[in-house]
């Protein structure tokens, strides 16, 4: 898997197939961080002790992904955190599961509890609003398995690892030009998401300007960072 194992090729049919997704995750942890063992996946019977807490089944991708890098924090916890299962909880308005939270607690992804039924369900993200009224649980990805390759890519991107860095960053026509976009994610339509890019040994994301990478060894990095030059936080 780690021979094959490429970022760009092997991502469209992972959008679609969610079998395929977690081959796709396994084969990037392999590649770019450790190789995922049956030790980090949360066992079975957590997941059944939290189904029978909530009163309610939860998702298969959502099994599928916890079994398969559940107790994987550097790969889903670098930056914003995956809930380990008995931190699964209802929304206070009773719409949606949270299962993630971001860092500052500003937002939360869940899934709705009238998409629970449904295998790979949509994920949604909620923004923490001074304003109560206007907090909605607004379309982020349309399957729970594509949002688990958005985490794990970006999640790779924040590590405190010798290999990462961070800095605003302006020429992206350069970047366009020496890099691949990565066709992924496929946020709603008006929506603000990061954007990734791949080329040999580095993965890019664009969050609005404030560009991270993640090279395979420090050498990478240190070409990359003489190619584009910025105000690195770490160079």
């Amino acid at each position: 898997m780690t021979d094959s194992f490429d970022l760009v090729r092997d991502l469209p049919s992972a959008l679609h197939d969610r079998s395929v997704a977690w081959a796709y995750i396994r084969g990037f942890a392999a590649t770019w961080r450790t190789p995922l063992t049956p030790e980090d996946g949360t066992p079975e019977a957590a997941l059944a002790a939290v189904e029978a807490v909530l009163g309610m089944r939860l998702p298969a991708a959502l099994r599928e992904a916890y079994t398969l890098f559940g107790r994987r924090a550097d790969v889903h916890s670098n930056l914003h955190r995956l809930l380990g299962p008995d931190e699964f909880h209802v929304d206070d308005r009773k719409e949606a599961l949270v299962f993630r939270e971001e860092n500052q607690g500003a937002a939360s992804w869940g899934v709705l509890l009238t998409d629970l039924d449904r295998a790979d369900p949509p994920v949604r993200v909620r923004a923490d609003l001074a304003d109560k009224e206007e907090e909605r649980w607004e379309g982020w990805l349309d399957a729970f398995s594509v949002s688990c390759i958005e985490i794990v890519l970006s999640e790779a991107l924040q590590a405190d690892e010798p290999v990462c860095d961070h800095g605003d960053f302006e020429d992206f026509d350069e970047l366009e030009r020496r890099f691949t976009r990565l066709p992924f994610p496929a946020y709603p339509e008006g929506e603000e998401g990061e954007s990734f890019y791949a080329g040999p040994g580095v993965l890019l994301c664009d969050s609005g300007g404030w560009l991270s990478v993640r090279a395979r060894d420090e050498e990478t990095l240190d070409r990359f960072r003489d190619d584009f030059p910025a105000d690195w936080l770490n160079g």
